[in-house]
């Protein structure tokens, strides 16, 4: 009789001493999924500037007249002086394209009268290079064109932009998302602190979209580029 009561409060001290054991880790557990519940979603930005490594430079100038083989002619003349004008300032033929011209007949239109020419020829010689500066510096020599005859219209908003482009973007990828990264660590940091708490791993993580933009609008050649990362840390 003595023995089972000795073996049944022997196995009654291991049940509690089990129930216990898994009470505190039990115990545990909670407070290690409420500590998951804590997290802090901060935002990493990276911003550097970079000069444009292309540029899109279309010279247009327009002939009028009323013999068309005439302004074809007159056309081709100015073409090969502006383009003995774009070599002068450090172009080569590589760089240059000289598009068809377009001819507009004013005899087809309503509003032409015999004080007006029949025909306006509009021609563009094309710049596209990775000679920025050479590109940048010719925008303020173009009065020498207009010293020779030929009226270049050119930047002229919509039908002739001046463009400048960044084409480098995937050379500067990797460094400016650690960068990025980095930063949102030490966000995160200082939140935590003002919080007395302390930054622990990453829950999530998402990478924003690369943006390119002139760097205003004076001087397009000139590219600020951003991204932003998002990262959300736990809290210990």
């Amino acid at each position: 009789m003595k023995t089972v009561f000795k073996n049944n409060l022997i196995m009654g001290i291991w049940m509690l001493a089990a129930v216990c054991v898994f009470g505190l880790f039990m115990l545990l557990a909670v407070g290690k999924l409420k500590s998951y519940d804590r997290t802090v979603e901060v935002r990493g930005l990276c911003e550097r500037e970079y000069p444009a490594d292309h540029a899109n430079y279309p010279l247009t100038y327009k002939v009028a007249g009323d013999d068309l083989v005439t302004l074809y002619n007159e056309v081709n003349k100015k073409n090969q002086v502006i383009v003995n004008f774009l070599k002068e300032n450090g172009f080569e033929d590589a760089d240059i394209n000289i598009t068809t011209p377009k001819v507009t007949d004013y005899e087809m239109s309503d509003y032409y009268t015999k004080h007006t020419h029949r025909y306006v020829m509009s021609s563009t010689v094309n710049i596209y290079t990775d000679k920025v500066d050479n590109v940048v510096a010719l925008q303020t020599k173009l009065s020498k064109l207009i010293e020779m005859g030929i009226a270049i219209s050119s930047g002229d908003g919509w039908s002739n932009p001046i463009s400048f482009e960044f084409t480098a973007l995937n050379d500067i990828k990797p460094e400016m998302i650690d960068e990025a990264i980095v930063n949102a660590h030490t966000a995160g940091e200082q939140f935590a602190k003002n919080s007395k708490s302390k930054l622990g791993k990453i829950k999530t993580a998402s990478q924003g979209l690369f943006s390119i933009e002139d760097r205003d609008a004076q001087t397009p050649n000139i590219k600020r580029i951003r991204v932003v990362t998002y990262v959300t840390y736990y809290l210990d």
